[in-house]
Formats: C-alpha cells, structure tokens, sequence
C-alpha cells in the first residue's frame, strides 16, 4: 500500500520548485545565507565583519589613544585637534594600502590555484570552471579605510573642539569608551558570541590602550623638563 504522502507525518524537507516553476526569492536568499537547519552561516561573515569591525575599533582606539597622548604633554586644543586628524588620514591610508596588498596576494594566489585546476581538469577532459569568489582589493581597501575613519572621527569630533583640557580629555575618553562598547557588541551580534564578554573585551582594551599612552607620553614629558631645568 502506497504511503499518504498528505498525511501530517511527511518528512520535512526543502520542497523542490516544479519543472516550469521558480523558486521563491526568499528560499533563494534563506539558502544561500543560513546554514543546516535554518542556521546563519557566521563563517561567510568573517572577512567582511573583520575589515568594519576591527577597522573602526582600530581607528577610535588610536586616534583616542593619539590625542589624550599629546594632551599629556601639551594642553593646547589645538595640537590635540591636529594630532587626531593627522592620526584619522594617516591611519585610513596606511588601512587602504595594507588592505590592498593583502587581498591582492591573495586574488594572486587564488588566481593562480584556479589556472591550476582548470589545467588539471583539461587534461583529463572536462571543461574549466570559472573564476568565482575572487576577493576586490579596491573594494577592500575602501572598506579599511572608510571603517578605520568612522572610528576615528569618533574621539576626534567628540573632544577635538573643547577649549578647557579636563573636559577635552573627558569627552575623548567618554566617547570613546561607548564606541569600543557598541563595536564590540555588534562585532558579537553579528559573529553569534556574547554580546556582553566580547564588548568588555573591547573596552578593556581600548581602555589599557589610551592609559599606556597617557602614561608614557607623562613619563616623557617629566623626564624632558628635567633634563632642561638640570642644564
């Protein structure tokens, strides 16, 4: 006898579009971003989710780092302001050019695995597949350093602009603390880890990052007007 296939027990599995049919667009889009059993698939989000998140918390922790580190030796306002745009294109061009070479070398290696394969499969008869997945290296390196400036802006407007040198030093290190918290959180969201340890994680960092600054620039800073007092 012939098993009811209308029956409430049926197998749950991905029904097929009829010949003539067209899958629908969001079981298209569902199955190429979610894994087995509806499950998103974080591994695809790793290389973009490391050139924003890290890019941006890489440009707020050093350009923060930057400022409070020339405040430490000199309170004007506006040596705090020039350092931490010199640090914002500095550091988004260093991103850009780092960026490129490495996913160039990478487009090279990939290049050069797929002109081995085709090769391969020629000379045992099958036709060559084509080249899928090849990394941009300019749209990589925009993506480092537009990420890298966002970050850095942060600190940047949030105190470049204060004239007295307590509340300056303040607002870098209060905006700062917010943004390496909201990274670290939407690096998690989006990564599928705890929210709460991974933006601890950043704001300790962040926090250890622009203390080691102060500290030796002060160190710097005391050891420099004792040798001139001395002389």
């Amino acid at each position: 006898m012939a098993p009811n296939l209308g029956s409430d027990h049926a197998p749950q599995f991905p029904s097929r579009p009829k010949h003539g049919e067209v899958a629908d667009a969001g079981d298209i889009e569902a199955a190429a971003h979610d894994g087995p059993a509806g499950r998103v698939d974080y591994l695809a989000r790793a290389q973009w989710l490391r050139a924003a998140v890290l890019g941006a918390n890489d440009g707020l922790v050093s350009v923060a780092s930057l400022m409070i580190g020339v405040g430490a030796v000199n309170g004007g306002a506006r040596a705090m302001l020039v350092s931490g745009l010199a640090g914002l294109v500095a550091g988004a061009c260093s991103m850009a050019i780092g960026e490129f070479v490495s996913v160039y070398a990478q487009y090279d290696i990939q290049v050069a695995h797929s002109e081995g394969g085709r090769a391969c499969s020629e000379e045992a008869g099958g036709g060559g597949e084509g080249e899928e997945g090849l990394p941009s290296p300019a749209q990589a390196a925009a993506a480092s350093a537009l990420a890298f400036a966002a970050g850095a802006a942060l600190p940047l407007l949030s105190g470049g602009f204060l004239r007295p040198w307590a509340a300056r030093v303040a607002a870098v290190c209060a905006s700062s603390s917010l943004g390496l918290a909201g990274f670290g959180a939407a690096g998690a969201y989006l990564g599928g880890a705890s929210a709460v340890r991974s933006g601890a994680r950043v704001l300790l960092g962040g926090w250890l990052a622009m203390a080691v600054t102060f500290a030796v620039l002060k160190m710097f800073s005391l050891a420099f007007k004792t040798q001139v007092m001395s002389a």
